[in-house]
């Protein structure tokens, strides 16, 4: 199995958002494009500034028998604390995400099992299917953008609808 770093980006939001609603929103982002989504790890502190919260998810979809595109997302919340605004309850502080995408190659490793087969498949890599990889990376790369600009456009309505 080959993992390669395709492309990354991340986003900053301060002010008044609904928590539940952005993780939701991003969740089902994930889930509409058929990525199966796993949460590594959550963790809440209360600190004197508010909540932080720190969440990792991996969301992995199989392009082929071959190809996976696998996307790490990271959330950082700083200072969260919750509000009536408008007598609705919000959360206020930052929201901080980066999201990173991998093609995987060879998810099953299927050309793992000698040194010869590795070696085929590196040829087979770097000769013969170069520009369905090249395809594959624009692929995610786009995808990994549409999430980004997806979430800063909810946070940004959120943010306009609670003004």
């Amino acid at each position: 199995m080959e993992k390669d770093k395709v492309c990354g980006g991340n986003t900053k939001y301060s002010g008044f958002f609904d928590f539940k609603q952005a993780y939701n929103f991003l969740y089902s982002w994930f889930s509409d494009y058929e990525y199966d989504i796993e949460e590594n790890s959550y963790s809440e502190k209360i600190k004197p500034e508010g909540k932080e919260i720190e969440i990792e998810w991996t969301a992995e979809r199989d392009i082929t028998d071959y190809f996976r595109f696998s996307v790490k997302v990271r959330w950082l919340i700083v200072g969260m604390t919750s509000q009536d605004v408008g007598g609705k309850k919000l959360n206020k502080g930052e929201i901080r995400l980066d999201i990173t995408g991998y093609l995987i190659k060879d998810y099953d490793k299927k050309w793992e099992s000698t040194a010869f087969s590795k070696f085929l498949r590196g040829v087979y890599d770097r000769y013969i299917i170069r520009g369905r990889i090249e395809e594959y990376e624009d692929r995610i790369s786009e995808e990994v953008d549409e999430a980004l600009a997806q979430i800063k456009s909810f946070l940004a309505l959120e943010a306009r609808r609670e003004a």
